[in-house]
């Protein structure tokens, strides 16, 4: 009879990430993890005082939370009217960031025109932008030093700004066509007098002062010039101009706020109900921890906040309290089937099973954000921006800060394991490994 073969384990092609049978002591390092946790959040929020002593704002807001100006543009064909052009919105952007724009943002836009009693499907671009005037405080004291100068010999007894106009008074009069000139070096364009010419070039009886204004294009009007001279093959033309008021980007700000407490909220009864109370607390503290230190990256890097930014951090909660909901699991399951073993080790050995799963995982989202990132321009690559840095932060919470706080709250509030509690018999946390 023939004796039996031994078979033969076959080899895996495939390498692992980390060992079987690794066995890291996660616990025993959790005060480390904790203190370190604490110091940047410390960093993380003493950053946002530094940038309101520096900057004079916490976070570098976008339109969407202190206001501005939205303007869209319709792009023609120069030999066609009728015609309408597909914009490049790369091409919008990297032009009016040439220009010396900032703090804006390029969004393609459609609608439907009426073009010879036709509906036709135009396609624009929508440029959102935290100005509101044509003006910024630096260009009006650089105007008003260049007036002084220019003008020396004119009398010029006072000049005073309002918005994007120049208020002057002098003995001698000044023309818009001189005007210009100094405004055309700050690039800024005076709209002629015009109709009202006779107002601004007549003295006032019995003092003989002439009072003139000098009303500046907008912002709509800079935009256009320099779209024209990136595509001097279309007519740019202004489709709607409005302003966005800082109350109602104040509004935004305080909503995204109340969003992410409410998620806190429902996290916290999502795993009362699911699990037991005492896994609430460390879910709740890991999302607290998560949106710190991502407001923290955009308050260092002082990166654009906008209502993607807060998109991208709700998002990020979502991520992280899965990652969590899924090591808690794990450590419940192994409370029932590690009766014998004492909670530290239970929550060592439910680490070890999950810590590759986590970490591929996250390094999988990390890479296509990643890419978004690096290739994606304007709200896309805002909203890559905070998902990478929610992604690294809310991996490390899941494992180092969620599983600490249930072993505290365990051990500080409660005698026996979770599911001793629930009404499973036979679970001990005094028994040795």
């Amino acid at each position: 009879m023939a004796t039996p073969q031994t078979p033969v384990p076959k080899h895996h092609n495939f390498r692992y990430l980390i060992k079987p049978g690794t066995d890291f002591k996660f616990t025993s390092k959790f005060r480390i993890w904790v203190m370190l946790s604490l110091l940047l959040s410390a960093i993380s929020i003493g950053s946002l005082f530094v940038n309101k002593a520096v900057r004079g704002q916490h976070l570098n807001w976008t339109i969407d939370f202190k206001g501005g100006t939205e303007i869209i543009y319709a792009f023609k064909d120069k030999n066609d009217a009728n015609v309408y052009v597909r914009p490049n919105a790369s091409k919008v952007r990297e032009a009016l960031k040439r220009s010396g724009a900032e703090g804006f943002d390029v969004s393609g836009m459609s609608w439907t025109a009426d073009v010879a009693g036709k509906d036709v499907h135009v396609e624009g671009v929508l440029i959102r932008t935290p100005r509101f005037g044509a003006t910024s405080p630096a260009q009006q004291a650089a105007s008003s030093d260049a007036f002084n100068k220019q003008f020396a010999d004119r009398g010029i007894e006072s000049l005073r700004w309002s918005g994007d106009r120049l208020f002057v008074r002098s003995t001698t009069l000044i023309t818009d066509k001189e005007a210009a000139t100094v405004f055309d070096a700050l690039g800024l364009k005076v709209r002629p007098w015009e109709d009202s010419a006779a107002l601004y070039t007549t003295p006032e009886q019995g003092t003989g002062e002439y009072r003139m204004t000098f009303g500046l294009k907008g912002l709509d009007d800079q935009y256009e010039t320099v779209l024209e001279k990136e595509f001097p093959d279309v007519n740019v033309t202004l489709v709607q101009s409005s302003q966005v008021s800082a109350k109602a980007g104040a509004e935004l700000r305080n909503e995204g706020i109340k969003a992410l407490f409410y998620a806190m909220l429902l996290i916290t009864l999502y795993l009362a109900i699911r699990f037991d109370i005492r896994y609430a607390p460390g879910a709740v503290i890991a999302t607290i921890h998560d949106a710190i230190m991502v407001i923290g990256v955009f308050s260092v890097t002082w990166t654009e906040v906008s209502l993607t930014s807060v998109a991208a951090l709700l998002t990020v909660v979502g991520f992280s309290v899965n990652d969590t909901v899924v090591i808690f699991d794990r450590i419940r399951e192994n409370q029932v089937k590690l009766k014998d073993k004492k909670l530290d080790r239970i929550v060592d050995i439910s680490l070890n099973e999950v810590v590759v799963r986590s970490i591929l995982t996250s390094a999988t989202l990390f890479a296509v954000t990643l890419m978004m990132n690096v290739f994606g321009t304007g709200l896309v690559s805002n909203f890559a921006f905070a998902m990478n840095a929610g992604i690294i932060t809310g991996a490390y919470s899941s494992i180092f800060l969620a599983p600490p706080t249930f072993l505290w709250v365990a051990k500080k509030f409660y005698s026996g394991n979770a599911p001793a509690r629930r009404g499973s018999a036979g679970v001990s946390t005094t028994a040795e490994v």
